[in-house]
């Protein structure tokens, strides 16, 4: 009987992801990783705070639910870094919404250290829920996360991923959301860099209805690195995606996006837009976006765009001119720059914790410009 190759044994084979590779170009993991510190990465520390009417099961459990290990086996690694999440990690948690149930709280997980870990949240037929991710600014070292979001029919999930400044943090999560018919996703990212930061959503648009729509802020400084990578399959007809992200960069910080739209054959309708921006504080700050369509279907509406610049200098001029200091009156258009994203942001508590972000390390990125 043969028997297959470990895990060691396949990430020794691939690699750890580096700039050669088309989807890592502008993130070389492989200047701050071996293989050995990936395989040998102790298990992350989660606290979560989940309202009652969540099912929550951990690694201390005797038994996993069928529903919890279905998911998991299902789950498809989508490079790398999620396999060797799921592969080396002690560290799972599985969390399920019954099928009509309107969660009023959020499920909030703090991740307070570095290591690997692999999460599921299951939001179960007609189901919501508010998922909000927060990192522990002190973590140290390698932190890899796999998760797995899967919504069934009607099943809707407002996501807020929080994550601030760590200059001695190489933070990799990967995100993998299964939405059924008229499943809705709404995801906003919040993100201030790391040493090397990626956060890597592949989205895939299975039942027809299905509605994504992912907006995010970057607000880097000193030697900050922040990379958003997007990847959204319409698998089927009458989907939708809109994509809407801005990033500032300062110092000599390094601001990524990655987007690419697949429509499959006979995803006729789908409706799908992706728009990137980013500001450049000086002149040692860099900026890299590639959104990208890949379409395989007739009738469909797609648009992508994406800019790079400094500041509007009439405008800074306008504002100068009425006695506004000018570190002030950059800050006030960046804001005014990064208002359309906070804006999209519905619940009135998150939306004032993202203008209380953007403020902090919009101050940072000021201060570190050359």
């Amino acid at each position: 009987m043969s028997v297959g190759p470990t895990p060691l044994e396949t990430l020794r084979a691939k690699g750890i992801p580096h700039r050669r590779m088309e989807d890592w170009k502008y993130t070389d993991l492989r200047q701050v990783l071996d293989v050995d510190a990936l395989a040998n990465a102790p298990r992350v520390w989660v606290n979560e705070e989940a309202p009652d009417a969540v099912e929550t099961v951990d690694d201390t459990a005797d038994i996993w639910p069928a529903w919890a290990v279905e998911r998991f086996k299902a789950a498809h690694a989508a490079g790398v870094m999620e396999a060797a999440a799921g592969a080396f990690t002690h560290r799972k948690l599985a969390f399920r919404v019954p099928a009509g149930v309107m969660v009023e709280q959020p499920l909030t997980l703090h991740f307070n250290s570095g290591g690997q870990g692999q999460i599921l949240v299951y939001v179960e037929r007609g189901a919501s829920l508010e998922l909000v991710e927060t990192d522990f600014v002190e973590a140290t070292g390698l932190r890899n996360i796999a998760l797995s979001i899967v919504l069934d029919e009607g099943a809707r999930l407002l996501h807020i991923r929080e994550m601030h400044f760590n200059e001695a943090l190489v933070a990799v999560e990967t995100i993998s959301v299964s939405m059924a018919r008229n499943a809705k996703y709404n995801a906003r990212f919040l993100n201030a860099g790391a040493k090397l930061s990626r956060t890597e959503v592949n989205v895939t648009l299975a039942g027809e209805g299905a509605e994504a729509d992912m907006s995010g802020v970057s607000v880097l400084g000193d030697k900050a690195h922040a990379d958003i990578t997007t990847r959204i399959d319409h698998a089927v007809a009458n989907t939708t995606s809109r994509q809407l992200f801005k990033k500032v960069a300062g110092g000599k910080s390094r601001a990524v996006y990655q987007g690419k739209i697949i429509v499959r054959e006979g995803a006729i309708g789908s409706d799908s837009r992706q728009t990137a921006k980013a500001l450049l504080l000086g002149n040692h700050a860099e900026a890299d976006l590639k959104p990208e369509l890949e379409i395989l279907a007739d009738d469909v509406k797609c648009a992508h765009g994406a800019a790079v610049g400094d500041l509007d200098q009439d405008s800074l001029f306008y504002l100068r001119a009425r006695g506004i200091p000018e570190a002030e009156a950059r800050a006030l258009l960046m804001e005014a720059f990064l208002q359309e994203v906070i804006d999209g942001i519905e619940d009135e508590s998150a939306r004032e914790v993202a203008t209380g972000f953007v403020k902090a390390y919009l101050a940072s990125a000021l201060g570190a410009t050359p």
